[in-house]
């Protein structure tokens, strides 16, 4: 019985998170990983658990075999906390031709209003910029109706501001469970959906986030990737004007 607990929890923590990398791939790899097939645009999420970012070796990466067009980056959590890199990010993906754009990590428990104004007080949106992102992650043991009136709030006050519809992220999981409504529909979807190989959400998405090991060159440490669902043209028509 020890040996057998011992074994599925070594698989979870040890093996699973990284069994995707060796997987056959019957496409391309790159990254590490196994890219997706049918996708042209590529871009990655970071935040300050990548530590300081070598931006002109990121910038060769838009010439390899999926080369790297907008990246994300981690702006705010809660009411009151900053991402330390996000100001040095912001303006290096800029300054090297990347799409940009910014996220903020959703606290159940604080208040919703308190969070998007101090999202917008952080964060200046200039044209080219993707929507303003909110990710969310956790109930924060809330009701589903109260984290979903929450939630709600966020992306109104946030919408009234930019102008824009803001980005919705978060998992399959959480997505079918917990905003289910048809109200959060209206909204781009930023899916995060790893260890598979096409996505499994019937709705319409995006952006899918499919992988938390790629190995990017100008990146120390492990980085999500994401596919865009469309051209690089159609991915243009979605930033602020």
């Amino acid at each position: 019985m020890i040996i057998g607990c011992f074994s599925v929890v070594f698989y979870y923590f040890f093996i699973r998170p990284y069994a995707y990398r060796w997987k056959p791939c019957h496409g391309l790899k790159e990254y590490g990983v196994c890219i997706p097939d049918g996708y042209d645009i590529h871009g990655i999420d970071i935040s300050h658990y990548q530590g300081k970012i070598d931006w002109k070796r990121l910038l060769q990466n838009k010439e390899t075999a999926t080369p790297l067009h907008f990246v994300f980056m981690k702006a705010t959590e809660g009411g009151d906390h900053n991402d330390t890199t996000f100001e040095a990010n912001f303006a290096n993906a800029r300054n090297h031709g990347f799409i940009r754009g910014a996220y903020h990590f959703y606290i159940p428990g604080t208040d919703a209003l308190k969070q998007a104004d101090f999202f917008i007080r952080t964060v200046k949106l200039d044209t080219g910029d993707l929507p303003p992102v909110l990710d969310v992650e956790v109930t924060g043991r809330k009701e589903k109706k109260e984290l979903q009136q929450g939630i709600k709030r966020w992306l109104d006050r946030v919408e009234s501001h930019y102008g824009v519809k803001p980005i919705l992220y978060t998992s399959y999981k959480f997505k079918t469970r917990y905003l289910d409504d048809s109200i959060f529909n209206t909204y781009p979807y930023w899916i995060a959906h790893y260890y598979v190989d096409s996505v499994k959400y019937q709705g319409k998405w995006d952006f899918w986030q499919h992988t938390d090991v790629g190995s990017v060159p100008g990146i120390k440490e492990d980085v999500d990737l994401n596919v865009f669902n469309g051209s690089l043209e159609e991915l243009k028509k979605l930033t602020i004007k």
